[in-house]
């Protein structure tokens, strides 16, 4: 009531009396009235105090009055009709100001509020203590202005003050960076003694916003005694921490990067229930994080199993945190023990395209069993399904075939979608570029994937005869299984979609030998490359081919060097022979239409001392594959030619000569051995 009966009276008359009087009153005496009044009210600030660094300035657990604030007051009084001068104004009233124009009382106000927040420091528990290896830590941090011997020292030093003391130096935000660095360049004795001390502590600090790094540190920079230390203290515990927003990346850190075999089987197991986490089979060997072997084992536990494990990922992909490993191995267990065409194989698949961002399904993509999953869900769902889960990874498929897992979603894609086309215009021009004459970047982009481990197998899977030539057996087992999944599920022929898959990849393909072949056969990957895709392309393959048969009278160096190794000789040797080596049948898989190549190859032979080069030379085989190919029009013209340098060939066939001791200066160098193909071809021309 007062403070409206003063705004009341401010409105009514006050105003005017007030600013006659001023008008009155000598200048110096309103100046000491106003600098007294205004001291007055800069002394009255409130201090307001934090427990949080979030409300401080500057995380100290002091906070000042804000402008803001101050403004708020002024619009008050404005609109009560009380005036007053500011203390910034000029004039005989204004405060004193300093040169740079900052109020004396300002800066005095300041450098009160500075002493006493010193002073509340300096009261907190080990305040000399962390303010001093702050000081330490301020000079470590900066390693390469620091010489080793000074390090050493610093290091020393650091760890007489926390010693003893390392519990209450890592809950808080500054002083837990300490510890860090001093794990960093601890000794292994030095790591051992910090995680002692934390012993029994370690979930809490994953739980804790800046001590979490701190626990990383220590995985890192430590040994197995220090793992076994911090991940046993983890076990009980799996279901609440991997819900925690802190906690939830340390403990996925731990369970892909720290933890052994034996610890990831504990800590996943605890994802099918309260069960497993109260009774652990710790020390037992066949304890198991396969979901399978639990529910054979105890077929009566697979409902509440099941669906302890659906909830928990349910809970994890509603709140968005969809990229632990942990969640993927979890969603893969559930996934392979679903009943295929069940209702919860159809609501699990509703799960994965549930997420309308799309992040769930990219963060699948580059983890081993989140690629599975993804493959699994291909094979299992219809074709809205395929459709939806394709259209997620829009704009990604490159990056997918260049990723360790990523590429098997690809080739899962290639094997299920019965909608070729839809394959054709969503991922195909992702790979090879949307022309089937690139421009020079998509081209150099098209070589560096052909010439990378991953990436280049979307490329050869379609025209590949040998699988494992590229692929590892994890991968041949999940496509395995997606191949026996599609045949209840898909209702295209196998070999009608590779045909349609082939004519649409083809033409970018064999524009990419025909313009750059020199450069292919420099390297093993992209001599494989253009052995498998020549072959197996189909028609059009006259340009690309004769690139090839270029090679052989090429005037580059790098060129010729590459026509010598193995990969060039095993590129050469399938495209005379007409076709790759069927290892399954023991014959030679002969392209459809023919290649052609052993006619061209021959023709490019430069009279007969080329013939005799390639013929006793390390890829002597290609001339052994001419000689036994089908349809080669120049059998006898080339027998010929072998016959009448049949010394020569002799010698290429016979051992090399032994060197001496005394030619060496060395130990006896044994010689290469015999040239199996020189003596294939001494036997045939008999």
């Amino acid at each position: 009531m007062v403070g409206i009966k003063r705004k009341q009276s401010a409105s009514s008359g006050t105003k005017s009396s007030r600013i006659k009087k001023r008008k009155h009153t000598s200048p110096p005496a309103v100046e000491s009235s106003t600098s007294s009044n205004l001291e007055a009210e800069t002394d009255s600030d409130p201090i307001i105090e934090s427990d949080t660094i979030d409300h401080s300035g500057d995380g100290d657990g002091v906070s000042w009055p804000s402008d803001l604030d101050q403004d708020t007051q002024d619009e008050k009084e404005a609109a009560a009709g009380v005036q007053h001068k500011s203390p910034r104004q000029t004039g005989p009233t204004a405060a004193p100001e300093t040169a740079n124009g900052t109020s004396s009382l300002s800066k005095e106000s300041h450098a009160k509020q500075k002493a006493l927040a010193h002073e509340r420091k300096a009261a907190k528990p080990n305040a000399d203590s962390i303010a001093r290896s702050k000081k330490l830590w301020e000079r470590l941090r900066r390693k390469s202005h620091v010489p080793l011997d000074e390090r050493k020292k610093l290091v020393a030093e650091l760890f007489h003050i926390i010693t003893g003391h390392v519990k209450d130096f890592v809950l808080k935000h500054d002083s837990v960076r300490v510890v860090q660095t001093a794990i960093k360049y601890a000794n292994r004795d030095q790591r051992k003694m910090i995680a002692k001390e934390l012993k029994g502590e370690f979930r809490n600090l994953a739980e804790s916003r800046y001590a979490k790094f701190l626990l990383g540190k220590l995985l890192v920079h430590g040994d197995k005694e220090i793992r076994d230390l911090i991940v046993p203290e983890l076990y009980g515990h799996v279901r609440r921490l991997i819900k925690h927003p802190e906690a939830s990346w340390i403990l996925d850190d731990v369970y892909r990067g720290a933890a052994t075999s034996q610890q990831k089987d504990y800590l996943l197991r605890e994802w099918f229930g309260a069960e497993f986490a109260i009774f652990k089979s710790e020390g037992k060997e066949n304890a198991t994080s396969v979901l399978e072997s639990i529910l054979a084992q105890n077929p009566e536990k697979r409902k509440p199993v099941m669906h302890a494990l659906h909830d928990l990922i349910n809970q994890l992909i509603q709140k968005k945190t969809t990229g632990f490993t942990m969640l993927h191995d979890a969603m893969r267990q559930y996934m392979l023990n679903i009943n295929p065409g069940s209702e919860e194989m159809t609501e699990f698949i509703e799960l994965l395209k549930g997420d309308e961002e799309g992040d769930l399904l990219k963060n699948l993509a580059f983890t081993s069993s989140g690629a599975g999953v993804v493959s699994m869900a291909l094979a299992h769902g219809n074709a809205k399904d395929r459709k939806l889960i394709v259209r997620a990874y829009k704009n990604l498929f490159s990056q997918l075939a260049h990723d360790e897992h990523g590429h098997q979603i690809i080739l899962a894609a290639y094997d299920v979608i019965d909608d070729t086309v839809l394959t054709s215009k969503s991922i195909l021009p992702e790979l090879v570029g949307k022309s089937a004459d690139p421009d020079e970047t998509q081209t150099e982009a098209l070589t560096t994937a052909i010439n990378h481990k991953f990436a280049r197998i979307p490329f050869l899977y379609l025209f590949a005869n040998r699988r494992d030539s590229f692929m590892d057996v994890t991968e041949r087992r999940l496509l395995d299984t997606v191949h026996r999944t599609r045949t209840e599920t898909s209702k295209k022929d196998p070999a009608t979609r590779r045909k349609e898959l082939i004519a649409h990849m083809s033409p970018p393909l064999l524009s990419l030998i025909a313009n750059n072949a020199a450069t292919l056969v420099q390297s093993s990957f992209g001599c494989q490359f253009m052995m498998e895709v020549l072959p197996g392309a189909g028609s059009n393959r006259a340009p690309a081919l004769k690139a090839v048969v270029a090679l052989v009278h090429s005037e580059s160096s790098e060129v010729q060097e590459a026509l010598k190794t193995p990969a060039a000789g095993r590129l050469f040797k399938t495209l005379v022979q007409g076709g790759p080596y069927d290892t399954q049948h023991q014959r030679i898989k002969i392209a459809e239409p023919a290649l052609g190549f052993h006619n061209l190859f021959f023709e490019a032979l430069q009279g007969n001392d080329q013939v005799l080069d390639w013929a006793t030379s390390d890829n002597s085989f290609v001339i052994v594959g001419l000689l036994e190919a089908e349809g080669f029009e120049n059998k006898e013209k080339l027998r010929k030619i072998l016959k009448k340098s049949k010394q020569r060939l002799e010698e290429a066939a016979g051992q090399r000569p032994k060197v001496s001791t005394a030619e060496t200066g060395r130990k006896k160098v044994k010689g290469k051995g015999e040239n199996k193909g020189v003596r294939l071809l001494l036997q045939n021309i008999v």
